[in-house]
Order: structure tokens, then C-alpha cells, then sequence
């Protein structure tokens, strides 16, 4: 049986499944295994991990346990709660129409990403204008429609993850701010922030950087030099402000301490490092990688909610949630029908009645004729019973999100 046991339970001879710490983003260590020496024990208390899995029919049990079924249901208790609460962003146009706008938008943005690692690489200096032009374009687009921007995100290769990662950080934090009111100038400040938070990992040597098997404590240690990186370039680049530089340099902090670059607690984090600490590890977490599945969207608020306290700003972490929606653009839904669909709007008014696009029965095991449903349409009575993983039904979702 897979249980959930707090990290001081943990000893030799029990069988972990799961180290419970993708929360770091850059983590590819070894997540299950047969606990055989004390040292490792400490090793993993070191790493900041508060609860593990493992597996009581491989190794030792605890009494201080709960099983993986109690976990989920939960979290899934704590999402349904914070779901009840109305999304803040309205869509002023239809999705169709800003589609293509975003696509653009999309495309620029990693283009100029791709344009400044460059500049970085060769010491050359940084023209940071097309930068905050494509932070007020990017904005715009969330207030006419927050679901196109939003939908591109899910539309992504794991060869190409740097990029998009920052494209989509970027979007997610001017969903963020944009739910929590922020100042006009503080918000622009963090969407650019978030759009060249990694430019330090251009510094990182590419044999550590691309790697696709497990990163050695040494490797680990100097992949973790990105952020401090990050935070030199921008804070040395004219044209750049204070909460842009913060906001890259503590996306990976943790309130309690066990993140990095400096192992900032609690409060010292700034409101803008907790929030994209959030908004960049449920992105990692939802990310396909070379050395990582990512997670469903919903799993991956799940996840964000089993975390808060000891790692991310619970208080935020809701918020989070309420900004995205109950069943985030992109996820794969079981209507009550039996048919399969992926959310492609959220609602305005309820989270539970997205926009949906049907294309799979899971009772006659068959694709469907593709149709676009809106759940909350007077006398449409199909309402979602879960989300569920694509890879259960062999369903690429991009194939459905335009």
C-alpha cells in the first residue's frame, strides 16, 4: 500500500516511492528506492522535503502514515473549496478572435527570449524596449481574453522548454497579478521579470543544463547558481526596475527556507517572490521534460495545495487557484455522458461549467466527432465528474486546444 509519511518517520528499510519534491523544478534526482543506510535518510531531510511516499509492501510501515487514496481525496476536498469561488478575470472578446493575436505574441516572446540568452552568452549589452513593449502587448491579450495565451501554453514540445517555460511563466503571473489588482507598473515589472527569469542559465555549463539523467549533489549545486545569475544580469541592465529583479531572483525560494539562492524564510520572500514561486512550479510541475511526465493540471493544484505552508504562501496558493480556475485551460475532463473533453475556456461566473471541446466516449472506447460545448448553455445538463490523465485514453490534448 502507497502511504504519505512526514520526513521524521522516515528510516532504513522502508521503500520510497515517491520523494514528494518536484517542487524543485530542477530536480532530476532518483525519486524511489529501498532506504538502506541512515546517511541517506539525511540526505533527503536536507533537500528541504517535509512528506514522502513509500510502500508498505516493499519495506517498513509507519504508524505516523495516511494512505495515497486519503492524500488525494483530500486535496481534492481543498480544491472543490477553493473552486466554489468565482474566477476575477472576465474574457471582453471572443477566444477565436484573440486567438491569433496571442500566437503572435507567443512567438515574439520566445524569439526575444531566445534573442537576449543570446546577447547574454556573448557579453554583448541588452536592449531591454522590445522587452517591455511585449510585457504591455502580453497584458492586453490577458484582459481581452485570459484563455488564448493560456491555451498556447499547453501546446508545447519538451525539447523546447526553456523557452516556452518563461513565455508561460509570464502569462501566468499577469493572470495572477491581474486577479490580485495589482499597480499597473508593479504587474509590468513582474510579467518581465517572469519572461527572463532563467536568462542566468545561459551561464550554466550545457552539459549540466541539458542533461537528462540525474544531476549529482555537486551538478544539482551548481544548476542552483542560475537564479543568483539571473538576478546579477538583470540588476546590472539599464532599463530594468527593482520588482523585476526580485521577482527573477526568488522564483525558487521556499518560506521555509530550503529554497534558493539565498534561503530566504517567510516573510523576508517578497509578495512577488511568493507568487512566482507558485506560478513557476506548477508550470515545471504541468511540464513534459526529458527527465519528467508532467503532471495534469489539476493534479498539479493539487499538488500546489499539498505543498503550501511548508514551501508556497498557502493565502496565495488559493488565490492561485480561484485565478486559473477549477479545471485549468488544457485539462482533460470525464463529463457525466461518458465523453472525454479538454477545457478550453473558463467560465466567468462558475469554475465547474467551463467551455469544453468533446472528442472521445469512454463507454463505447471510440472517438467522437469533435464539438465545442458550453457547459453552462441553458439546457445543457452534462457537468463534469473529474479530471482524468490524457494518458489513460492515449489523447494528445494539443491536437484539440485551437
Amino acid at each position: 500500500m502507497i502511504k504519505r509519511i512526514p520526513i521524521s518517520a522516515l528510516k532504513v528499510g522502508m521503500y520510497i516511492t515517491d520523494l514528494n519534491n518536484d517542487w524543485i523544478p530542477h530536480n532530476s534526482q532518483r525519486k524511489r528506492g529501498f532506504i538502506r543506510r541512515e546517511e541517506t535518510v539525511e540526505t533527503i531531510r536536507r533537500m528541504g522535503v517535509t512528506f514522502v511516499y513509500i510502500d508498505t509492501d516493499r519495506g517498513l510501515d509507519s504508524e505516523d502514515s495516511e494512505t495515497a487514496e486519503a492524500v488525494d481525496r483530500a486535496n481534492e476536498a481543498a480544491l472543490q473549496r477553493v473552486g466554489e469561488e468565482t474566477p476575477a478575470l472576465q474574457a471582453r472578446v471572443a477566444l477565436a478572435d484573440e486567438l491569433e493575436i496571442a500566437e503572435r505574441i507567443h512567438a515574439e516572446a520566445q524569439g526575444l527570449v531566445s534573442s537576449f540568452l543570446n546577447h547574454v552568452k556573448i557579453g554583448s549589452a541588452l536592449d531591454v524596449a522590445p522587452i517591455h513593449r511585449l510585457a504591455d502587448e502580453l497584458q492586453q491579450s490577458v484582459l481581452r481574453n485570459p484563455n488564448a495565451l493560456s491555451c498556447l501554453g499547453r501546446i508545447r514540445e519538451k525539447d523546447n522548454y526553456l523557452l516556452e517555460h518563461s513565455v508561460n511563466l509570464s502569462v501566468l503571473m499577469s493572470l495572477f497579478g491581474n486577479h490580485r489588482k495589482l499597480p499597473a507598473d508593479v504587474l509590468h515589472q513582474t510579467v518581465v521579470g517572469a519572461l527572463l527569469h532563467d536568462l542566468g542559465k545561459i551561464l550554466t555549463p550545457d552539459d549540466i543544463l541539458h542533461k537528462p539523467g540525474r544531476l549529482p549533489p555537486e551538478e544539482f549545486e551548481v544548476m542552483k547558481l542560475h537564479a543568483r545569475h539571473s538576478r546579477d544580469i538583470l540588476a546590472a541592465t539599464d532599463g530594468i526596475g527593482e520588482i523585476t529583479v526580485i521577482t527573477a531572483a526568488q522564483h525558487h525560494e521556499k518560506l521555509d527556507g530550503s529554497g534558493y539562492p539565498e534561503g530566504l524564510k517567510g516573510e523576508e520572500i517578497s509578495e512577488y517572490g511568493r507568487m512566482v514561486a507558485i506560478t513557476d512550479v506548477y508550470d515545471a510541475i504541468t511540464a513534459d521534460r526529458v527527465y519528467h511526465k508532467g503532471m495534469t493540471p489539476t493534479q498539479g493544484l493539487k499538488k500546489l495545495l499539498e505543498w503550501s505552508g511548508d514551501h508556497l504562501d498557502p493565502v496565495l496558493v488559493k488565490e492561485f487557484i480561484r485565478c486559473v480556475g477549477l479545471y485549468p485551460v488544457g485539462s482533460l475532463v470525464l463529463l457525466e455522458s461518458g465523453r472525454l473533453a479538454v477545457v478550453i475556456e473558463s467560465n466567468e461566473q462558475d469554475q465547474r461549467l467551463p467551455v469544453v471541446r468533446i472528442m472521445y466516449h469512454t463507454r463505447f472506447r471510440m472517438p467522437v466527432p469533435v464539438e465545442t460545448l458550453d457547459l453552462s448553455r441553458p439546457g445543457c445538463h452534462d457537468r463534469i465528474i473529474r479530471a482524468v490523465d490524457p494518458d489513460d485514453y492515449r489523447i494528445d490534448i494539443r491536437k484539440f486546444m485551437t
